[in-house]
């Protein structure tokens, strides 16, 4: 039987691929989001910033607000996949990042009211009457960016992936609501689920791939597979483990595939009883 398949739009297209880069698509967005934040800076022109002529005004709003957004927005990547990882408390990390990240950011805002040249580096008392202003601003967004993606995350605990497909009677069990949430491609031998950001990367034998889920929420749906949550950011499918690593007080469990995932030590006494180790 020949089948004649249409064309796939380019638009269409364009969106499957962003859909494949969930990372991409949240950075372009964000990049939107900064740069109407800007535009709408440079029609109020706070700070003393309105004596400049309107386009001045819109490039350097627009250009202060993507030069935050690179540095404020690594650094808290870092922060939210570093802290599961050493076991360590988010605040502590956030509060340091925000006071690393302002730094360039108040340098950027001097050299901005520099233009077009020369330029110079601002004395300390320069700096330190601007830095309050960029640390404030700068940790206020980054804030709000951090809520809004908890809240996009919430909704995710159930199974929304097909709204549109009717009720059954019966519903699907827990493992099969997270499995029904993979790609084809990558099938149903599910080895570890790794924390990134707001994200769960996804491991299987055939692959990975990023879904927008907390881990807990994650967890939740995995009844009935045999497996265990061995780090804040990781949880290991029992059959997926080949091998066990110490590095000094470290213990890495080595997956199929050359995949390894740390063990936190708060639960190696419960793996041992298990008879993980």
């Amino acid at each position: 039987m020949v089948r004649h398949f249409a064309p796939m739009d380019t638009s269409e297209r364009r969106t499957d691929d962003t859909a494949q880069h969930p990372v991409l698509r949240k950075v372009l967005i964000d990049l939107s989001i900064m740069v109407v934040l800007g535009v709408v800076l440079a029609v109020m022109g706070p700070f003393g910033s309105f004596q400049m002529p309107l386009p001045v005004r819109l490039v350097y709003w627009v250009g202060l607000a993507v030069t935050g957004y690179a540095c404020f927005r690594p650094i808290g990547a870092l922060v939210t996949s570093l802290g599961p990882r050493l076991d360590l408390p988010e605040w502590p990390l956030w509060i340091a990042a925000c006071l690393l990240a302002s730094v360039p950011v108040t340098l950027a805002v001097f050299w901005a009211g520099q233009l077009p040249g020369p330029f110079s580096l601002p004395s300390f008392e320069t700096f330190a009457r601007t830095y309050p202003y960029v640390l404030l601003v700068g940790s206020g967004v980054t804030v709000l960016f951090h809520q809004i993606e908890r809240r996009k995350a919430t909704p995710m605990a159930g199974d929304l992936r097909r709204p549109s497909e009717p009720q059954v009677e019966n519903p699907p069990a827990p493992e099969a609501r997270f499995l029904d949430r993979l790609s084809a491609h990558l099938g149903s031998d599910l080895l570890a689920l790794e924390m990134e950001d707001h994200y769960v990367r996804v491991h299987t034998a055939l692959g990975s791939e990023l879904i927008l889920l907390r881990m807990r929420d994650a967890v939740a749906e995995l009844g009935g597979i045999e497996g265990a949550q061995v780090h804040r950011s990781w949880w290991v499918a029992r059959d997926a483990v080949e091998d066990v690593k110490r590095e000094g007080r470290n213990l890495q469990l080595v997956l199929t595939g050359g995949l390894e995932a740390p063990v936190s030590r708060a639960r190696v006494a419960e793996l041992k009883d298990a008879g993980w180790l």
